[in-house]
């Protein structure tokens, strides 16, 4: 009877045992939400990258890729602690952290913290030979795509517009799509023209431009100049699309990596680190991220450093 008592009291304590070290483990286990884009744009491709090289390198991780509406959206849900990192526009950021509800943004997001700025999205226009738009005081009376509404390319779109002295009312139609959506549309011929916020090369508009005769509208350096930072002068170089014979002028804005606060410093301090020590990854995935400098990295960072950043930089010799 004593050893039958014992053997239980032994089998109980084993139970324990197991199940302390399973929470424990399950508390060890590092959830990593890479929160991206829409699917056939920049983000989503690099994200998956990220996603892969985190799940590889960070001991202990499990990462998930999630498309989103990207850059309002997912500022919205790091707040809210559902993703751990994010892409999203610099102007995207820096109204975040301010709240400005036009943008989307209902009060200051102050939870957000910097990871890095990483490359320039490009603001891309695309219309159709066969609608005479060649510039933007051509789109007073044209139907236009500006983006999924609420995200940081619908904001680039009206920045722009507002700074070349129109608005939505000018148009003769606005869609809010996002990238793929907009050219199905404009290949249906429903469309004359996109505006798409995105790295170059984008596979819209490389699809777009072997399916259709299309032209690049240009943005003259002067609307760079309106609209200040985070906005500067920026060109498409020739050859970037198809049938795309000269370079042609734009505005672009830096993109940024970003986190929460409630993210622990040691998993930003990896995530920051194995961005930058897997780079020939990231390319694989995109060449935008051949733009993505080290030297770079804390240039116009809207909102605070995450501490775990920092401490990568400050091992750097960057701060």
């Amino acid at each position: 009877m004593k050893n039958k008592l014992k053997r239980a009291v032994i089998i109980a304590a084993t139970g324990v045992s197991i199940a302390f070290t399973t929470a424990a483990a399950a508390r060890a286990d590092e959830f990593i939400n890479v929160l991206t884009g829409g699917t056939s744009g920049v983000y989503y491709p690099l994200g998956v990258a990220l996603s892969k090289i985190y799940g590889e390198k960070i001991a202990g991780s499990r990462t998930q890729v999630q498309a989103t509406k990207a850059s309002v959206e997912n500022l919205n849900l790091l707040q809210q602690g559902r993703g751990e990192i994010a892409f999203a526009l610099g102007d995207s950021v820096k109204l975040a952290a301010e709240g400005n509800a036009e943008a989307g943004f209902k009060a200051p997001l102050d939870k957000l913290r910097g990871i890095a700025a990483i490359y320039p999205n490009y603001i891309q226009i695309m219309a159709s030979k066969e609608s005479g738009i060649a510039t933007l005081a051509d789109f007073k009376g044209k139907s236009l795509s500006v983006g999924a509404p609420k995200s940081g390319t619908e904001l680039n779109a009206r920045a722009i517009l507002v700074a070349a002295g129109m608005s939505y009312d000018d148009l003769g139609k606005t869609e809010y799509l996002p990238f793929a959506e907009s050219v199905e549309l404009m290949k249906n011929r429903q469309l004359d023209a996109t505006l798409q916020s995105a790295g170059l090369g984008v596979s819209s508009f490389k699809d777009l431009a072997t399916s259709l005769d299309v032209q690049m509208v240009s943005v003259p350096e002067d609307i760079a100049t309106k609209l200040g930072a985070p906005y500067i002068a920026a060109t498409v170089p020739a050859g970037t699309y198809q049938g795309q014979d000269k370079d042609v002028p734009t505005v672009a804005v830096v993109n940024f990596l970003v986190t929460h606060s409630e993210v622990s410093d040691e998993t930003a301090y990896q995530m920051t680190k194995q961005l930058f020590e897997n780079l020939p990854a990231m390319v694989a995935a995109h060449k935008a991220a051949e733009q993505i400098d080290l030297k770079e990295a804390l240039n116009g960072m809207p909102i605070p450093l995450h501490p775990g950043a920092e401490r990568y930089y400050k091992e750097k010799g960057l701060l």
